[in-house]
């Protein structure tokens, strides 16, 4: 028989959380979702992408910002500066670039973009730079005055991030502070080649970023895809500010299957091995444990960034509606350079792929059940300690824009 708290590790490294119950009304609550995207997410530094999506000057990414109600710009300048502007003619409202999906991608080797509408163009500062028959307009009008919206955008160790405040309260690196120094000088772009998802989800996006931050479910949920393979328990964790972080570690004595062992053999793009520590920061398993399979580093509001030798892969949820989530699941290995290569990274990313469909499949139901009104309240236990981190968090933030 257990010892009484003989469980409860990180509630006694980290009492200022407490341990009470969670209220599930922030999962459920549109007038809670209406305030949280307004003292949330319109303040907070966002990931919006990578440098390596428009790597030349003159290439351009544009994506939607569903709980704004916008698309943002984001285009590579001439002197190598990535700037973020909304996606607003300031002509009549046209959307400067149609998007095709989610995210849409594109390259000007003038750096500029133009409204199909009435082929106004702006160059990569935002500037307004042509305007057909612009002497029509009014003698008051001046072209300097018009130049797109601007977005503050700032870019940390090849993610870009941005910030719709009018003014942030802080810089990008103060905003990751601690944990910014963490993943420092890990290779993320030495990873080159990229498997990514997305999919909308009826659920709230905290349900969403939940689920797959806490290895409490994977003995269950993942029985199928990775069978006895990663310990329940967390190591090392750590909070930094908003942000919190956590080493996942696997179970040395589980067997693989023939053919995940096969593919473990050729190539490190399963995480179902063990890992070497080349590439790893020093604060990342500092103990270098043999165990180690991957460091989960939760970045408030809205993105999980996790790292391992050779491997590394992101989640991020976007809020659409109080039961509505975008989730995108970004997967990077190395650039495979054999067919055998190939075959591994190709097995290895396909049953990453299926563990992620079982981490998704839980979440609308998990919604849908809270919305019932059947409960109040959600139980956590100790091993779960980066979900009640977040939910201490969002408090601090609903209550200081009160």
């Amino acid at each position: 028989m257990n010892a009484p708290n003989e469980g409860l590790r990180w509630a006694k490294k980290f009492p200022e959380l407490g341990m009470d119950p969670i209220p599930v009304e922030p999962c459920i609550s549109p007038e809670f979702f209406e305030r949280e995207r307004r003292q949330v997410f319109m303040r907070t530094w966002l990931k919006v992408g990578r440098i390596e999506e428009i790597p030349k000057p003159g290439d351009y990414k544009v994506k939607k910002i569903h709980f704004a109600k916008t698309s943002v710009i984001l285009i590579h300048g001439k002197d190598g500066v990535v700037r973020g502007f909304h996606n607003t003619c300031s002509h009549r409202g046209n959307k400067v670039i149609v998007e095709a999906g989610e995210e849409t991608y594109g390259r000007s080797k003038a750096a500029v973009v133009t409204c199909r509408f009435h082929g106004w163009v702006y160059d990569a500062q935002g500037k307004l730079i042509q305007v057909p028959e612009q002497e029509r307009f009014a003698p008051c009008w001046e072209k300097e005055s018009h130049g797109l919206s601007p977005i503050h955008t700032d870019v940390w160790e090849g993610f870009i991030f941005i910030n719709l405040s009018e003014t942030p309260e802080s810089s990008l690196r103060d905003y990751l502070g601690d944990l910014g120094q963490h993943l420092l000088g890990y290779p993320f772009a030495a990873m080159d080649r990229c498997f990514s998802y997305h999919t909308m989800l009826d659920c709230n996006w905290k349900i969403a970023l939940d689920a797959f931050s806490e290895a409490y479910h994977v003995s269950t949920i993942h029985a199928g895809s990775f069978p006895n393979v990663f310990s329940t328990g967390l190591a090392d964790v750590e909070l930094f500010g908003d942000h919190r972080t956590t080493g996942v570690c696997l179970t040395l004595d589980a067997e693989p299957t023939p053919v995940a062992k096969a593919a473990n053999g050729i190539t490190g793009a399963s995480l179902v091995a063990k890992r070497a520590a080349s590439m790893l920061p020093p604060s990342v398993n500092p103990g270098r444990r043999e165990d180690f399979s991957f460091e989960l580093s939760v970045v408030f509001p809205n993105i999980l960034i996790h790292v391992s030798e050779g491997i590394w892969f992101t989640h991020q949820f976007w809020p659409v509606a109080h039961d509505k989530t975008l989730w995108e699941g970004k997967y990077y290995v190395p650039e495979p350079r054999t067919n055998s290569e190939r075959w591994a990274v190709e097995f290895a990313q396909v049953l990453q792929r299926n563990a992620w469909l079982e981490d998704t499949a839980t979440m609308e139901d998990t919604h849908a059940a809270l919305a019932s009104g059947a409960k109040a309240t959600m139980v956590l236990q100790d091993e779960e300690i980066l979900l009640r981190h977040g939910y201490h968090v969002l408090e601090k933030y609903m209550k200081e824009s009160a």
